[in-house]
């Protein structure tokens, strides 16, 4: 069925749009780009696949109203057209900016083409996408990346992900904007960079929620990512509040009105500014993609519908300086680890995602890709008072109290994320059982960590389950950056420490690259050397094999 042109008018009321590009010191690779003019300033975008159709999505700055044509064509010349829908509208007054939306339809399964709207004969820039294929496919390529932070940096990791070859599709994990005022997380460099966001203040409404998500489409990389292939964009906290759950979130406060109300402002704003099939209610729920006869794609929904309240070390049963060695401290620690952090009845993804999951990844393909948000693997804390060096216990002691809490809480046995699946440990066992069960190759893929990952996912029997890859960001600030520690690896500590963790890198930015065939799995943890300009060298943390064994999935560095 093909859906009409759906516009959004009037987004950002009375105050307008701020679209002046950034201003920032231009690099040996890449020149500053030109302030972007004309009604298309925002790209274009297509998304959410099936074998049949793909949506498309655009914004025109200063509508004023007249023709409005999205065409698909098999060429980038647009002489062999395969998709059409015009429209014509005639507006009272002009809006600052108008989204739109469709979905063509129509089209053949595994097809790549090109697609643009036109608007009273002035074009869009030229996007490529592609419908999922059916049947026997050789090989499917897919970047996995997330957590966008427009004022911690230029997001290179995006253009150099555009520049991916045969590229069939991008999974976005989360994070794709955050809610933080100008003067908030990651916004030490924003005024040197440029890139102060906009609205100036913490996003509420649906107002707020929208002018961020059109600044972020304002980005010439970002535009450059959504222009190479379709895209399922997840969100994860911060597309509406950080550590958000069911019924609210840590950076959610009783004087900013209804939570409810919070997250759909943010979730129509989210479907407006973005290539997604619409639910009725906004979230949806666990999205199932097959990519032929080669692998079923899972995208779970984990925040706004099951999630119970994350849990956050302010329970830790004894004071931070406690001795690790009396007996006391020890049992407090243990039972508050498995009647809290472990507590039967807490969910993440619930019991109706899990059993869906399950029926999923029953389909017999080579592969069963999970595409999560948080990190799944068992990472627990390593003793950093034991692994790190005098000066530098010496030096955070003095500085940053939240880090030498967490340093002393290590002596402990205590996760190192509670927001991750650490945090829900007997539903993640729950889980693995549904997987089990369903005897396929399980590879999951996550976000949010804003560090790259190779785990092994092993249930309480230390049983493999499946493996794991987790991105770094594409922008977002490690939680290990906040500590100067020049010569001390935080990731080698992390890897000794943990049997599962197979490979860790908590410094560089980047992304994913995936490459599926029918007997492997090739993974490239993709680097950008950095993110203060837009000059860069690309580069490569680590590649990785994944084949089928005799005792499962076989990891093997390349």
């Amino acid at each position: 069925m093909t859906m009409k042109i759906t516009r959004r008018g009037a987004l950002f009321g009375a105050s307008g749009l701020a679209l002046a590009a950034a201003a920032c010191s231009s690099g040996p690779r890449r020149p500053e780009p030109e302030p972007p003019t004309g009604p298309f300033r925002h790209g274009v975008a297509s998304g959410e696949p099936d074998q049949t159709s793909v949506v498309l999505w655009t914004a025109i700055t200063d509508d004023s109203g007249g023709d409005y044509v999205f065409q698909v064509a098999a060429d980038e010349a647009f002489e062999t057209i395969v998709f059409e829908e015009r429209e014509q509208r005639n507006y009272v007054t002009s809006n600052a900016v108008s989204t739109f939306k469709t979905i063509a339809t129509g089209l053949e399964p595994g097809a790549r083409y090109f697609f643009r709207m036109l608007h009273n004969g002035i074009s869009s820039p030229i996007g490529r996408t592609r419908t999922l294929p059916e049947g026997p496919v050789e090989r499917f390529n897919i970047a996995v990346c997330s957590c966008s932070n427009y004022p911690a940096g230029y997001f290179n990791a995006y253009r150099e992900l555009a520049d991916t070859p045969e590229l069939d599709l991008v999974l976005h994990l989360g994070d794709y904007l955050y809610e933080y005022a100008a003067d908030g997380y990651a916004s030490d460099d924003a005024e040197r960079l440029g890139r102060v966001v906009d609205p100036p203040h913490e996003l509420l409404a649906y107002g707020d929620y929208a002018r961020r998500h059109a600044l972020y489409k304002t980005d010439p990389d970002l535009q450059a990512a959504h222009a190479a292939a379709p895209w399922f964009i997840s969100w994860d906290d911060h597309e509406t509040a950080n550590d958000s759950w069911r019924d609210g979130a840590e950076n959610h406060q009783p004087d900013e009105g209804p939570w409810r109300d919070r997250v759909n402002d943010a979730l129509r704003a989210f479907h407006d500014w973005n290539p997604t099939r619409e639910p009725d209610d906004l979230i949806g729920g666990m999205r199932v993609v097959e990519i032929g006869d080669l692998a079923t794609l899972a995208i779970t929904e984990s925040r706004l519908t099951h999630r119970d309240q994350p849990l956050d070390f302010s329970s830790f049963p004894v004071p931070d300086d406690a001795d690790p060695e009396d007996p006391a401290n020890r049992q407090a620690v243990a039972e508050w680890r498995a009647n809290e952090v472990g507590r039967d009845g807490r969910e993440l993804l619930g019991a109706d995602q899990i059993e869906a999951l399950a029926d999923a990844f029953s389909a017999g393909k080579p592969w069963q890709l999970l595409a999560g948000q948080v990190v799944m693997g068992r990472v627990e804390a390593p003793n950093m008072m034991e692994a790190l060096p005098g000066w530098l216990k010496f030096l955070v002691h003095r500085t940053d109290p939240l880090a030498w809490g967490y340093i002393q809480r290590s002596q402990f046995d205590i996760p190192l994320n509670l927001d991750a699946w650490d945090g829900y440990a007997a539903e993640r066992e729950r889980l693995y059982g549904a997987l089990q069960g369903t005897g396929g190759n399980i590879v999951a893929f996550a976000g949010d960590s804003h560090n790259f990952w190779a785990n092994r996912l092993t249930d309480d029997r230390g049983v493999q389950v499946g493996l794991e890859f987790g991105t770094a960001s594409i922008s977002s600030p490690s939680p290990f950056e906040r500590i100067p520690a020049p010569g001390v690896s935080f990731s080698r500590i992390i890897e000794d420490g943990n049997p599962d963790v197979i490979r860790h890198n908590d410094r560089d930015k980047g992304f994913i690259r995936v490459s599926l065939t029918s007997h492997a799995m090739e993974v490239d943890f993709v680097t950008v050397s950095t993110i203060k300009r837009r000059g860069y060298t690309a580069g490569s943390d680590s590649r990785w094999r994944v084949e089928t064994g005799a005792n499962g999935l076989e990891l093997t560095p390349v």
